[in-house]
């Protein structure tokens, strides 16, 4: 594993499954278009179409080579942001959304930041491009990562892989894992040389979704090997648990009067993901023993499952058969059995 900093985060638990310096504080390059992105929505619409400002045409790096004067769709914009990663584009939707100001835009993402608790995250620009002060961390920037797949504009963007913009312009994605690695769901790449090649990215196999973060990485094929690897493994951490047996006894309960005592059964079974190697701890609360009559199906106890301390998973216990109450003269003859019992034992001494 070759990145400068990486994390592994479970969406079954929100568990951080493997870490390395998770907090330290880094340039991000064009991972920050997410933010751009969540926030640049908050104040237009997909249709509302804009005039491209001079400032965003000198941006320069990834460009979807967007002319002064232009007039283009905030879509064309998230569109050119998100799959190519163009600069340009991501600095005139800030622009746009903030009416032509930058430092309003940028204090909105530090605002945005703050509400999302990325306590490791200070941006300066919209784009990524290396500037002092610029940072973010492999941990906030997988909650940056949710925080904006929430977002089905972003989500579906984030996962596509090319795009016909107006002026007649193709665009690529920049995220070879789209096509490579089956459970990937969506991501956003970024590199630059202060950042290195990075990327973020969720992926999904059955019922588990893994997110994972890896920067700093020392080549484009490095940060593809490393997060698909880490992206794999993370999603094998979980399997379905019969937590909850409803075919198993968890207690015996005696009855009165020479009864057949009543297993205790759960109502129902519960099955959950659970992370490989971590055991669960079940607590039985049962009677020893039981009034008549009982019923089939009657509650009778309760069963709880802990992780580590935390409640997981319950049910109530219930009675697996059942049982009526003696008549009279099957209680005379109980309890006329048991005083000649005590009699013949007293005298066998």
């Amino acid at each position: 594993m070759r990145a400068a900093a990486y994390v592994v985060r479970s969406g079954v638990d929100g568990a951080i499954l493997a870490e390395r310096s998770a907090d330290a504080r880094r340039p991000i390059a064009s991972i920050t278009k997410l933010m751009t992105v969540l926030v640049a929505l908050d104040h237009l619409t997909l249709d509302d179409v804009v005039q491209v400002p001079r400032g965003a045409t000198a941006v320069g790096e990834a460009t979807i080579d967007l002319r002064s004067g232009e007039r283009i769709s905030v879509r064309d914009l998230v569109e050119g942001a998100l799959i190519p990663s163009a600069n340009d584009a991501a600095t005139a939707l800030a622009l746009a959304a903030a009416n032509g100001s930058m430092a309003r835009f940028v204090s909105w993402m530090n605002l945005k930041a703050q509400e999302l608790g990325l306590t490791d995250t200070h941006f300066v620009n919209p784009h990524g491009l290396d500037m002092p002060g610029h940072v973010s961390s492999a941990r906030d920037v997988v909650t940056m990562l949710r925080a904006a797949l929430a977002n089905p504009v972003i989500r579906r963007y984030a996962s596509t892989g090319s795009a016909e913009l107006s002026g007649g312009r193709r665009v690529e994605t920049t995220d070879d894992l789209l096509t490579r690695f089956p459970p990937f769901v969506a991501g956003k790449t970024g590199h630059t040389d202060g950042a290195g090649w990075s990327e973020v990215a969720e992926a999904r196999s059955d019922k588990v979704t893994i997110y994972a973060s890896v920067l700093g990485e020392p080549t484009r094929e490095s940060r593809n090997n490393d997060l698909q690897s880490l992206l794999a493994w993370g999603l094998i951490q979980y399997e379905d648990v019969r937590a909850i047996d409803a075919t198993r006894v968890y207690a015996t309960a005696h009855a009165p009067y020479g009864r057949p005592s009543v297993p205790l059964v759960a109502a129902r079974s519960v099955v959950r993901l659970q992370r490989v190697g971590v055991p669960l701890v079940e607590r039985v609360v049962a009677p020893t023993d039981v009034r008549l009559p009982v019923r089939k199906g009657q509650v009778l106890g309760r069963v709880d499952v802990y992780e580590r301390g935390r409640l997981v998973a319950h049910t109530p216990l219930v009675a697996a058969r059942s049982l009526r109450r003696p008549g009279l003269l099957g209680r005379t003859q109980w309890y006329a059995t048991r005083t000649l019992h005590h009699v013949a034992s007293f005298f066998s001494l």
